[in-house]
Formats: C-alpha cells, structure tokens, sequence
C-alpha cells in the first residue's frame, strides 16, 4: 500500500508540474500530458526503487533530470503537430528535479525505512579509544645486548 500511495503522489506532482509548464504548447491536450505523466511517472518510480538505495537523493534527481528530459522531449514531439520544444522540455524537467528532491526524502522515510536517512553523531560525540602496551617487544629481554643480536639476528 505504501508504494501504491507513493506513486499516487509522484503521478499527481508529475501530472501538475507537466500541466502547467506544457498546456501552452499547440496539440499537447489533456490526454496527452496525462499519458507522458503516467509513463514518467511509472519509469522513474521504478528508477527510484533501483536507485535511490544505492545513492543519494542529489544522484538519484539528476538521474530523474535526465529520465524526464528525454521522456517529455521525445512524447511531447510524437504527440504535438510541430516540432519539439527544447526550453518547455528543459523547464519541465528542471521542475520535476525540484520536486523529486523532497519525493525522494519521502520515499527514504516512508518506504524505505532500512535504508532512509539515519541519524549520524556529530563528530564532537564520538569516542574513540586506543590501546597501549608497556612491552612493545615482549621476546627481548630488557638489556639488549650486540651478542644477543648475534645469536638471534634470524629471528628479527
């Protein structure tokens, strides 16, 4: 249910965003920007399951920058009459980066609580301890003496 719930919020704030960025453009209708919404949606979704474990949020955005920036420029060409729309695709995806940094920060909290943000000590309260030992050379006897070298200079 968390997942199902998770990717409702992201196809909304995907729908939204998409909406209102490439309303504007001749032949992109409301079914249109429903359907690039629920392929970006459903790809980067998936994306973050892969990734967003195994790296941080800022990677896992940049990587969702580059998933929508070829989504919406590849979809909204195809589904437009003219031709692609550079400065609408690359305004789109740059919004999306903003909102999936804070999806991102949901998802580590609520889906993936093994592996969300944990809480890290401050320098300052970490203790560290060493060890020491009065005998550095317990083998040696406490004089070392040129024909105890000799005798034992193999051993060394």
């Amino acid at each position: 249910m968390k997942h199902v719930k998770a990717f409702a919020i992201k196809f909304a704030a995907t729908f939204v965003i998409l909406y209102l960025i490439l309303a504007g453009i001749d032949g992109i209708t409301f079914g249109d920007v429903f359907l690039m919404s629920l392929v970006l949606g459903a790809l980067a979704y998936s994306g973050d399951l892969f990734l967003l474990p195994r790296t941080t949020n800022t990677i896992a955005a940049m990587a969702d920058f580059g998933l929508a920036f070829v989504v919406i420029y590849f979809m909204s060409d195809g589904l437009s009459d003219g031709g692609p729309y550079l400065t609408r695709t690359i305004l789109a995806s740059l919004g999306l980066m903003v909102f999936e940094l804070f999806i991102h920060r949901y998802l580590a909290r609520n889906v993936f609580p093994d592996n969300g943000e944990k809480e890290r000590q401050s320098p300052a309260s970490l203790q560290y301890q060493t060890e020491s030992s009065e005998e550095i050379h317990p083998e040696f006897p406490e004089k070392m003496t040129d024909e105890f070298h000799l005798q034992n200079r193999d051993k060394e």
